[in-house]
């Protein structure tokens, strides 16, 4: 198992792949980690490139440190990584938060970004279907005992205790939902896949108007095509997005090497 001592964490990451050529940094969704974001996804892409997988503050291996979970925080623990790995650009590939994660390095740590796939991302709190969150604070971790999170956390984590610890912080991120303006989605300079399911937590409608401010929905055989792509999976949820790694992997590989 590997560490770096980045911003206060100590860090968990995995390599995987060739050693060759820019790395694809992979960033996991809430109460998740490497296992369950991206456990059937990372084989295939590591079967061509270099992949740099990571878990987040408080989430799987990685310690917590006394502050909230925000997406300016991973952002910069992820960067602090980058710096301890000498990696100076790469391409990043999230899912859910780990897609805001990897928004948020789109639009504040440029320099570091060669492509984004954003699975699940909504950079407005209307992006996601109308009262979705409700009732997000009732939440309470027993309620998740026996679902996937709560066995990989017990499975992996230096401290199973702390998967209440976990919970509370999780839901004080989503009680203040990260949003950025459509300025800076269209100044986004790298080239953006985003990727939902037909039946995600995004509304179809906030993905397309996404799309359209990185340049995308236009007449393709009579101008140039955009750098952006949108992807939309065919009867698939929001959860279910990871298991879908036989449509991603090949459209992620593509759009990469493209």
């Amino acid at each position: 198992m590997t560490y770096a001592t980045v911003n206060g964490l100590d860090m968990y990451y995995e390599e995987h792949g060739t050693l060759e050529g820019r790395p694809v940094v992979l960033l996991h969704g809430a109460l998740s980690a490497i296992g369950t974001s991206f456990g059937e996804i990372l084989p295939l892409l590591a079967k061509t490139r270099r992949v740099i997988a990571v878990e987040l503050q408080a989430h799987g291996r990685t310690s917590d440190a006394d502050r909230p979970l925000t997406v300016e925080g991973f952002a910069a623990d992820v960067v602090a990584l980058l710096d301890h790995l000498g990696v100076e650009r790469a391409d990043f590939f999230g899912w859910s938060m780990g897609a805001g994660v990897a928004l948020q390095l789109g639009t504040h740590h440029a320099e570091r970004v060669g492509k984004l796939v954003l699975a699940s991302v909504s950079f407005t709190a209307d992006g996601l279907h109308p009262g979705l969150l409700d009732g997000i604070q009732e939440l309470e971790p027993e309620h998740l005992h026996g679902s996937e999170f709560h066995e990989e956390y017990l499975r992996i984590a230096a401290d199973p205790a702390g998967f209440p610890n976990l919970v509370a912080k999780c839901k004080a991120f989503d009680a203040d939902v990260p949003e950025w303006s459509a300025d800076e989605i269209r100044a986004i300079a790298a080239p953006t896949m985003l990727v939902l399911g037909d039946s995600d937590i995004i509304r179809p409608e906030h993905a397309v108007a996404m799309f359209r401010l990185l340049g995308g929905g236009v007449p393709g055989d009579l101008q140039p095509m955009p750098a952006c792509r949108l992807a939309v999976l065919p009867a698939t949820t929001h959860t279910s997005i990871p298991q879908r790694a036989d449509l991603i992997a090949p459209m992620v590989h593509e759009f990469l090497s493209a």
